[in-house]
């Protein structure tokens, strides 16, 4: 356990962030998920707007840096992919 006020603070701090970054990586996953769900029910027009949603919540927590910047372009080249894919199948 800290001892010193300086450290106890730093407690505070850094379970306050990880609450936070907890939140926020959730919250990804949960968007992730509906995209998915819509592209698997093969509704392109759902799935293009889940994407939007989804694409915008990575790149936020990239670029706060709760997730690394190289993970979040990962996750949005393969979701990214997995749109395309379902688009060729439509048309």
């Amino acid at each position: 356990m800290a001892h010193t006020l300086s450290a106890k603070k730093r407690l505070r701090q850094s379970e306050k962030r990880r609450l936070k970054n907890k939140s926020y990586k959730s919250m990804m996953k949960t968007y992730t998920k509906k995209f998915l769900s819509a592209v698997d029910s093969g509704d392109v027009e759902l799935a293009e707007k889940r994407y939007q949603e989804v694409i915008k919540i990575i790149s936020k927590i990239g670029s706060k840096g709760i997730i690394h910047k190289n993970q979040a372009s990962r996750r949005v080249s393969r979701l990214t992919n997995k749109l395309n894919k379902l688009k060729d199948s439509a048309a």
